[in-house]
């Protein structure tokens, strides 16, 4: 089974981080573009109970499909069994999903850039609810890349940005944030 490997790390500057990358000899594959994600789960939610995820993303003018599995963590490293497909429609493929009971139940966005740096795929990723740093690649070298790039492992946050946004909007309460983690109106 395909796995992903990865580590999740809130950063305070993308900036800093992109020099970093660019100290360290990284290359730039991917522009900062918006990135928008459809979580797709049945009425009585039996994907996000059994900590699955299906999800049809459209990022870079290209739609994927994916499917991952329950999370384990190594350490902060988190993984999780992950298949994944192009698709050339995304949107028939969720009304697709839909007859067959699997509707968008969330969505989120994010303006994310990506980086590769010596087999570690580096995103940075700038969300509404801040900023993250996300390195996906072997395990084996994820700690070591991000020590490298001045991050600490020990801060990886253990959720998906579905889980991060629903606690941010349980901490903000005040700011009556919607359930769907997305920029603007």
């Amino acid at each position: 089974m395909p796995t992903e490997s990865e580590l999740k790390i809130p950063v305070d500057d993308l900036e800093v981080v992109r020099v970093r990358l660019r100290t360290a000899g990284a290359g730039c594959t991917g522009r900062l573009e918006r990135e928008v994600n459809a979580v797709l789960d049945a009425e009585d939610h039996r994907l996000e109970e059994a900590e699955q995820l299906l999800r049809v993303r459209r990022f870079g003018g290209r739609w994927t499909l994916t499917f991952k599995g329950t999370q384990s963590f190594q350490g902060p490293v988190k993984q999780r069994e992950e298949l994944e497909i192009g698709v050339s429609d995304g949107v028939t493929l969720i009304e697709i999903f839909a007859r067959l009971g699997y509707r968008p139940a969330r969505r989120y966005e994010k303006d994310r850039e990506l980086w590769r740096l010596e087999g570690v795929e580096v995103a940075l990723d700038h969300t509404p609810m801040g900023d993250f740093v996300e390195l996906e690649g072997s395990a084996a070298l994820l700690e070591a890349t991000a020590d490298r790039l001045g991050l600490d492992p020990a801060t990886a946050v253990r959720g998906t940005y579905v889980d991060l946004w629903q606690r941010y909007r349980e901490l903000h309460r005040e700011l009556e944030l919607p359930e769907s983690m997305v920029f603007g109106p």
